[in-house]
């Protein structure tokens, strides 16, 4: 089967109401990429995700609609609740080949350009229609797979995708087997390799360690696959830790404590080492609260730490007590290992 891709540029304000429109006559899939959304994200100070302004300034201001519908034999299925739409207009003269509810393309357009006019009295709606074209058919969910193969990301440190097999090269080797879900991290981003570099000489065995932002769960299983005792993965986004947890399980580590929450939150203390591979800003936030939850001589290693923000992060370890112990850089990103005194 392939699938009639239909493209409509428009405004933030009426997205929603295209949306529903197009669920209404059928649409089997709607994407739909907002930059307005994308900079609330970024833009808001509770929120643990990063883009640099050369990104968010490249996103534009026009949010981009892709309905998709299954084409057979040339006609374009539309759904169940296409037929009070349809019958708006003279189908005898306009949709006189209509069986059921398929339509050819051009007489899809003229319903969806229709609908969109009506939709432009009340709302601005931009440019409104865009384009079309056929795409063929294929597992969309798992597309993207197909790039993310097995890698180091640290001398030891093997990060290998759930779905593959991989063969061992060296005993010292420590592979995770890694199901990276909704984007919560695939081990791929310098952010995350340089805390595993760090974490690759940190961790000796034994250890109680606090991974703090846990995401996709990565660094606490290289933790717990680097000989660590006990485990525990925070962070604030519950899908995040339902992620991580598959993966814990996935790796063979179940007793990886993962769970909803913030530095705040954690009750327990005495860690040797707390990893967090955040962002700058919040780690200048809490660096003065994580002394409190580290035993005598315990590390912090903390990421995500973009260079031209290196210097405020700096300084609120030092203001908090730590010494750099040693620094990792990648491209742009920072990580430190830190202790107090």
């Amino acid at each position: 089967m392939r699938w009639a891709e239909f493209t409509i540029i428009t405004t933030e304000e009426a997205s929603d109401a295209i949306s529903e429109m197009l669920a209404q006559i059928g649409a089997d899939g709607i994407a739909v990429t907002d930059p307005w959304e994308i900079k609330r994200i970024i833009d808001d100070p509770n929120s643990l995700s990063y883009a640099d302004g050369g990104f968010v300034n490249s996103l534009g201001e026009d949010v981009t609609v892709r309905a998709y519908f299954a084409e057979l034999d040339g006609l374009i299925r539309l759904g169940p609740k296409a037929e009070e739409y349809v019958d708006e207009f003279d189908t005898t003269a306009i949709y006189g080949n209509i069986t059921g509810n398929r339509v050819t393309v051009d007489e899809a357009l003229e319903i969806l350009k229709k609908q969109l006019s009506q939709i432009s009295e009340f709302l601005n709606i931009g440019k409104g229609y865009d384009s079309w074209k056929y795409v063929e058919d294929q597992d969309w969910e798992n597309e993207w797979k197909k790039d993310y193969k097995a890698f180091k990301i640290s001398d030891r440190i093997v990060i290998c995708p759930s779905w593959e097999e991989y063969e061992v090269k060296d005993p010292s080797e420590v592979v995770v087997s890694l199901d990276p879900g909704s984007a919560f991290g695939t081990g791929t981003h310098e952010t995350t390799s340089t805390c595993a570099v760090l974490l690759d000489t940190a961790v000796k065995g034994g250890e109680k360690i606090l991974d703090l932002g846990t995401g996709s769960g990565i660094l606490a299983i290289i933790c717990k696959k680097l000989g660590a005792g006990e485990v525990d993965a925070v962070d604030i986004d519950k899908l995040a830790i339902d992620v991580a947890v598959e993966n814990c399980a996935i790796n063979g580590c179940p007793d990886i404590k993962c769970y909803v929450g913030e530095l705040k939150d954690v009750k327990d203390g005495g860690y040797d080492i707390i990893v967090a591979n955040i962002i700058a800003d919040v780690i200048a936030a809490i660096a003065g609260d994580v002394p409190a939850k580290l035993a005598p001589g315990g590390k912090f290693i903390c990421s995500g730490i973009i260079n031209t923000k290196k210097d405020r992060v700096e300084k609120a370890l030092a203001e908090a007590g730590f010494k750099i112990l040693r620094k990792e850089e990648k491209n742009d990103w920072m990580a430190y290992e830190c202790v107090v005194g």
